[in-house]
Formats: structure tokens, C-alpha cells, sequence
């Protein structure tokens, strides 16, 4: 497959190279001379220095051969234009934008009554990466702020991932010895440690410190938990660092989740608290002033997380979960550092990348949220193919877990799922047929129609999608 991407800032480069690790014909195009050096000597594709959005350029690149643009410049306007300009040339071609600026975003009563219409503005998807990440943290945030939490739509499954703490019954055991003691059912999805990231089999033996995956009904991870030796606690102070666009959504999202009937016994960790107390902190004035103004129930502070006076007089080391999401990433790690030193239960912090954000946990983070690669997953859920729903990383990029929709062409339709396997490669978690998710057995056959969640080592992910019917946009 052909794709060309536009902007070779991170989110381009680390899209570009994924594109390329799964043996597709990438052309990558900027205009700052910098950038483009970088990624012509790092990267194994055509790299272009010329503007993006000039239609010659793109018609010497070959666009009317691609089968997807890519538009992630710092400028959203330069992105939708590039996107609005060869929509008009050649409709055909999957067109992708990452736009920040939710102004630009139709609400959705009126994107409801374009549908069946050309796509707004030519484009085909646009992502919001401010709202990405908000949406990765506050599912940490409801599931106690475990390492890393992925939800699956219409799913009471959830994969979680938690470190094997010391005297739990994991550290020494055996995988297939685990699920056999477990009272809940569940899937051990993948296993971490210094050294690498693996899909584990029955005989795979857990250590104490070993990060781990599991796959499991929401209503059945507390008792997990304890088994890695983690203990839920319920959270009742919440302080969120950082009022911009980020932190402004977690927590508006954070308050509407405490609203929702529908949470239900599922929300845990709120539980024994009739309201969560959320303070907001920045130093920006006219942030603190507008946040003030768009959450009364809040308490917002115009201060700076580094100043100890201030910490003292709020008593922040007592807080049960601190979450660090300025603009500035390093002061993210070492603000979840230090507050963890200072005793405070958990904390999350928003990092730049993957590396960045390995190096985060291994200071204090319990959750690192990697902006970068949670663009890049949103993007090439989109890229993947009409049968996939969504990509998502783990294990700094060695690992993914795919959503997708048999179709009829499958190579796998009509298989047992033992017939199927391929130990190591990849592992079937979750099967969809026409009800509600459930986790297969060997004799489960794929059929056209049923969604599939899978996790797959990265460097087979292309091959396994073309298995399972996903390799065309």
C-alpha cells in the first residue's frame, strides 16, 4: 500500500516509520529543511522538502496512486486545506487529519444530517489528539490508575496492566497455573520485563516486577488485582495539573463519569466518596481564570506545582492520585516523581513518546501517557484497512491489540480457532458474534460478521491482518 504524509514533526516521523516497519510505500514531505534531513537519514523512504498543501508536489509524489494522505503538520489549517484540496482532484484517496482546534469539529446533529455526503472539509477522519489522550487517562482514572487500561466498545471486558508486586501468588508461577487457581476467568495477554515483551504461553513462568496484560470482565479486576499484588483504593482527592485543553477535558470528563448513572458498580474508584474533590492547578493566570469560570464545582489555583509553600498550605501530598499534563513533558515526569515521593497513592503524567514514557514509570509514574504514539494508534486504525476498528500499542510499540470485522474473504472465515493459532505470533482475546463479547475457546469458528480482538507481535501485525481480512483501506 502507498501513503503520504504530510509534516515530519514527531507525530509524522513515528507514523512514517510504522508505515514503513509493516512493508508499506511511504513518501513523507515538509517544507523545513531540518526535519526533512533528519528523516531521510533515518528513515527508509522518499522524503521531500517542498510545501505540502502544492498539488504539483503531490502530483509528482504519485497521489493519484496512493491509498491514503496523511496530514499532520503543526497547522490545522494546513492540514484541512491539504485534505479539502485533493479531495477535489481525487476523491478517491483516504484523506486523514490531525486538527486540534475543536471549532473546526461540525457538533453532531449537523455531521449526523451530512451523512451519506461527501466528507466535511474532504476529510475522511479528523483526529483530535487532546481528546485521545483525555480519553486514555480517564480510563486509568476510573479503572484506580493501573499502568495502562484499554476498553473495548460495547465490552464488559477491559485489559489492564498492572507490575506483579512482591509475595503475590504470580511471581513463581506458571500461566497456566494461575488461570487454574483464579476464581474469575481471564486472559493473560502479555508479559513485560527488562528484556522484552512477549505473548506468553501455558508455560510461561511470571517474575516479581513483571508488567503484565490482563484481559478481564470489568466486575472481576478488583480480585485480580490482589492476585498481582496491586490493592484498589478508592480516590477521593484528585488534583489535575495543568488547565489547558487536556486537563480541561479530564476533568469535565472526570465529573460527567461521577454524574452518570450508568457508572454503576463498575466505577470503583470513587466508591466510598459521595463526590470526588478535583483541584485544578496552572500558573497561567488567564487558564486558572477561564478554568475557574468553566468548573464551579472545582477548586482551581493559580500556582505554580513547583512551589513547596504552596503544596504545603494544600496539603497535596495527601492526595490520592496527582495528574500532570502541562505542555511541558519533563516537568510532567519529575512533577509524578516527586509527589509520589512525598507519598501521594498515584499519579499519571503525559509524556512526549513511548521511551519517554517507559522512563516516567521507572521514576514514579504509575500511568505514562505517550501523546505521540496515542496520535499514531488513533491514525492507523484508519489506515489499516475497512475491517479494522481500531490499533493500540503496548510494550513501547512491540505489541498491538487490533478490533476488526471479518469479512466474507477472509482467509480465516469459516476456521476453528485452534486451527488457526499461532503460538507466540498472535492471540485471540475477544470474539463478537452478533451479541455481546466473549472469550473464545479452540473449537470458536470465525465467521463473516464477527468482531475479533486480537494482540499480535508488531512485526507480524501486516501478515496476521491480511489473515484476517484487514489489508485494504
Amino acid at each position: 500500500m502507498k501513503f503520504v504524509v504530510i509534516g515530519a514533526g514527531l507525530t509524522g516521523f513515528q507514523l512514517a516509520k510504522r508505515l514503513i516497519d509493516d512493508k508499506n510505500d511511504v513518501v513523507l514531505i515538509d517544507n523545513d529543511a531540518d526535519a526533512v534531513r533528519q528523516a531521510d537519514s533515518r528513515l527508509d523512504c522518499m522524503v521531500v522538502q517542498a510545501k505540502g498543501n502544492d498539488l504539483d508536489v503531490l502530483e509528482k509524489v504519485g497521489i493519484e496512486d496512493a491509498d491514503a494522505m496523511i496530514a499532520v503538520t503543526e497547522s490545522d489549517e494546513v492540514n484541512m486545506i491539504t485534505c479539502s484540496l485533493v479531495d477535489s482532484v481525487y476523491p478517491s484517496v483516504l484523506k486523514v487529519a490531525r486538527v486540534r482546534n475543536e471549532e473546526y469539529y461540525p457538533d453532531k446533529e449537523t455531521a449526523a444530517s451530512w451523512k451519506g455526503a461527501r466528507p466535511v472539509y474532504g476529510i475522511d477522519y479528523m483526529v483530535h489528539p487532546d481528546s485521545e489522550v483525555a480519553s486514555v487517562i480517564c480510563d486509568a482514572v476510573f479503572h484506580g490508575a493501573v499502568n495502562e487500561v484499554l476498553q473495548f466498545e460495547d465490552s464488559d471486558f477491559v485489559l489492564v496492566s498492572v507490575s506483579i508486586g512482591e509475595r503475590s501468588p504470580f511471581d513463581g508461577a506458571t500461566v497456566q497455573n494461575v488461570r487454574r487457581a483464579a476464581k474469575s476467568e481471564f486472559i493473560l495477554c502479555y508479559v513485560e520485563n527488562d528484556d522484552e515483551a512477549f505473548i506468553p504461553s501455558g508455560d510461561t513462568v511470571l517474575r516479581e516486577g513483571n508488567r503484565i496484560g490482563i484481559l478481564a470482565g470489568k466486575e472481576n479486576l478488583p480480585d485480580i488485582f490482589r492476585m498481582a499484588g496491586f490493592e484498589p483504593v478508592p480516590i477521593k482527592n484528585v488534583a489535575v495539573v495543568g488547565a489547558g485543553r487536556i486537563g480541561s477535558q479530564i476533568v469535565e470528563q472526570i465529573f460527567e463519569k461521577r454524574r452518570s448513572r450508568s457508572s454503576g458498580k463498575f466505577f470503583r474508584p470513587f466508591r466510598g466518596s459521595s463526590s470526588p474533590s478535583i483541584s485544578l492547578i496552572d500558573k497561567n493566570t488567564d487558564l486558572a481564570k477561564s478554568a475557574s469560570e468553566r468548573f464551579p464545582d472545582a477548586h482551581v489555583f493559580n500556582a505554580d506545582i513547583t512551589d513547596e509553600a504552596f503544596i504545603a498550605e494544600e496539603g497535596l501530598a495527601d492526595f490520592d492520585l496527582i495528574i500532570s499534563v502541562t505542555r511541558n513533558h519533563e516537568l510532567n515526569m519529575v512533577t509524578s516523581s516527586y509527589f509520589k515521593a512525598l507519598g501521594v497513592r498515584k499519579t499519571i503524567s503525559l509524556v512526549g513518546s513511548a521511551t519517554m514514557a517507559s522512563i516516567a514509570r521507572s521514576i514514579g509514574s504509575d500511568v505514562a501517557v505517550p501523546i505521540k504514539e496515542t496520535v499514531v494508534d488513533t491514525i492507523l486504525g484508519h489506515l489499516r484497512g475497512k475491517a479494522v476498528q481500531s490499533v493500540h500499542t503496548f510494550a513501547e510499540g512491540d505489541l498491538e491489540i487490533v478490533e476488526a470485522v471479518i469479512p466474507q474473504d477472509a482467509p480465516v472465515c469459516g476456521e476453528l480457532l485452534k486451527d488457526v493459532a499461532r503460538s507466540g505470533v498472535f492471540l485471540v482475546l475477544l470474539v463478537k458474534k452478533g451479541g455481546g463479547y466473549e472469550i473464545p475457546v479452540g473449537d470458536t469458528m470465525i465467521e463473516s460478521g464477527d468482531s475479533v480482538i486480537f494482540i499480535v507481535h508488531e512485526e507480524e501485525s501486516n501478515e496476521i491482518l491480511q489473515f484476517f481480512g484487514g489489508s485494504k483501506v
